[in-house]
């Protein structure tokens, strides 16, 4: 007898679980098709590469190959620093110092991992750093 109960109870909860993953899609379905009823979601922003700006040398050249990929837009980077800032896009910022830089980038800060010289090298993370603090840049505007 206890096995139809639990064969009972089995069988209820899953129908209960298809309903609900049934309704859960249909609202998914729903709320995915409102962008495109307005005109569709912005886009999000390309990746910042080298590729996309072939003419960039030393720090600038350094900075897209090394740093780009998390402190520019879509990054990770940029949207944990956006929490604290006003300008989270590094090479927007106008207060940042090469000893700023280097520091942070060699010890890390909150989510963002110390890097390696095997990564950067010194004459590597002075360029980016120097570049930074020269900021900020009209490249990225």
């Amino acid at each position: 007898m206890n096995l139809k109960i639990t064969s009972g109870v089995f069988a209820g909860a899953i129908l209960l679980l298809c309903a609900t993953q049934a309704n859960s899609q249909a609202g998914a379905d729903a709320v995915s098709a409102q962008p495109a009823q307005r005109g569709g979601a912005a886009p999000m922003p390309k990746p910042l590469t080298v590729s996309s700006r072939p003419n960039a040398t030393g720090g600038e050249r350094a900075y897209l190959e090394k740093c780009a990929m998390c402190h520019s837009a879509p990054g990770m980077g940029v949207g944990l620093i956006g929490r604290r800032s006003d300008t989270p896009d590094l090479e927007k910022r106008d207060n940042l110092t090469v000893d700023l830089v280097t520091t942070f980038a060699r010890r890390g800060i909150g989510n963002m991992p110390a890097i390696t010289r095997g990564e950067v090298s010194d004459e590597e993370l002075v360029a980016i750093a120097q570049y930074l603090a020269a900021g900020p840049h009209e490249a990225s505007q």
